[in-house]
């Protein structure tokens, strides 16, 4: 007979308790110990059931990929969605997760019968979701469900080769006592789903919700379970969506899609470059500098601006949107003590534009000639900007650097500063390229 047992698990990372603890001993966060009752059942091991297969005779799926029906989508998968693999995506909410699902269902269903289960909308909702993304087709098929044990005998009765779960926090095991969302419904049941997608080679795509700060909710193990886990980003008050790979067992990481939130659904964009620099035609306004960054495999073009004002307040304020702050705060400690700029008496304000988060250290220069433009009020002209800053105010390399000048001599940009020890990889083309070897050359081409 089973016995019911109880447990705490914290909600940030999953460490499994015995008792409350004010802290997690795992993460080290307060107050995210919550208590669940466990079913304890008896087990039986099984025996001689698994195989020990040498690596030669193991057979491959390579190249088995599904087209989602979205160039974008699929650049971010690494070609398609692998054949049996486990997909987690997840975002704010009203960011468009559904509507991607439902979209993606639509083009699947060309081939086969495919199955979406909800279990936050009723069929109605979804219908009418569908109609004015002008979906009809009668091989998507609807199911609003929580249980995962009546969602497997249905897929394997009907033999469904792609399942849709929206959402994953919505979905329980009737074995567990636990309510819907919790840690060890959220754990056992992305195994419940892996176990069923690596079996019957069925490829799975999960809805993931995200708490208050951004995370994804439930147990840090939901990420490691997944083959690939997609974020979105962006928010409510733009049109414009970034699905970002941050893990891809079959593909690169850090790829990213874009697109454009429309009243018929999700629209790609092609050029994404145009997006973040905007209207570069005119000559470039002061306190505005382009970096060619790389996400992924893909180089974009990124606008970032900067406004240079006196300060009333002491200490100044330093304001940044899209980029490390403390990156920012060494920037201007460098441009102060190796270029002698002083910024203690002034407000600095720095963004990027489009919604995008630039992480790599080769858009130092692009900031630095930004911040430089605000302060002079002169414009850097039709200048791209590429490289690292040292502490010492040395440029240093970046990785990539072809892929970055081709797509700034792509939109038109008449000259391009990179790191003097990138220079001898390139071949020569229709742009001016200024290498350089410290901060100081920088501010002297620009000024």
């Amino acid at each position: 007979m089973a016995r019911l047992k109880t447990k705490f698990f914290c909600t940030e990372c999953g460490q499994e308790s015995t008792r409350w603890l004010g802290r997690c001993p795992g993460c080290g966060e307060w107050n995210t110990l919550v208590e669940e009752k466990i079913e304890k059942t008896a087990s039986k091991l099984s025996r001689g059931v698994a195989e020990v297969t040498p690596l030669p005779k193991i057979a491959t799926t390579e190249g088995q990929r599904l087209d989602t029906g979205s160039a974008e989508l699929n650049r971010v998968l690494g070609g398609g969605a692998v054949v049996g693999s486990l997909v987690l995506i997840s975002g704010e909410p009203g960011i468009g997760k559904s509507t991607l699902l439902l979209q993606m269902a639509a083009h699947l269903s060309h081939n086969a019968d495919v199955l979406y289960v909800s279990g936050e909308e009723s069929a109605r909702q979804i219908k009418i979701r569908a109609d004015r993304m002008n979906i009809h087709s009668s091989r998507v098929h609807i199911l609003t469900e929580n249980s995962l044990d009546r969602v497997h005998s249905i897929v394997l009765e009907n033999n469904y080769k792609v399942l849709f779960i929206d959402s994953i926090q919505t979905m329980v095991l009737d074995q567990l006592q636990s309510a819907p969302g919790s840690v060890s419904q959220v754990r056992e049941g992305a195994a419940f789903l892996l176990k069923l997608a690596k079996e019957h080679e069925i490829t799975v795509f999960l809805v993931g919700h995200v708490t208050k700060d951004g995370a994804i909710a439930g147990p840090r193990v939901l990420e490691h379970m997944v083959d690939t886990v997609l974020y979105f980003e962006g928010d409510g008050h733009h049109i414009f969506r970034l699905l970002r790979a941050v893990k891809n067992r079959f593909g690169p990481t850090n790829e990213i899609g874009v697109f454009e939130m429309r009243g018929d659904g999700l629209a790609e964009i092609d050029n994404p470059s145009m997006l973040f620099i905007g209207d570069r035609s005119r000559q470039a306004a002061i306190g505005s500098a382009v970096v060619a960054t790389m996400e992924g495999t893909r180089p974009l073009l990124v606008e970032i601006q900067a406004l240079v004002t006196s300060s009333p307040f002491a200490p100044p304020r330093r304001t940044v949107n899209g980029m490390d702050y403390h990156r920012l705060l060494m920037l201007l400690a460098v441009l102060d003590k190796r270029a002698g700029y002083s910024f203690t008496t002034r407000d600095v304000f720095v963004n990027v534009t489009g919604g995008l988060e630039i992480k790599e250290p080769a858009a130092d220069l692009a900031v630095i000639a930004a911040v430089m433009s605000g302060l002079k009020e002169k414009s850097v002209g039709r200048t791209a900007l590429i490289g690292e800053l040292g502490l010492t105010g040395e440029i240093r390399g970046v990785s990539q650097i072809e892929q970055r000048v081709k797509e700034a001599e792509k939109f038109g940009f008449e000259r391009c500063i990179i790191p003097e020890m990138n220079a001898g990889r390139l071949q020569s083309g229709s742009m001016k390229i200024h290498p350089v070897r410290t901060i100081e050359e920088v501010l002297e081409i620009l000024y």
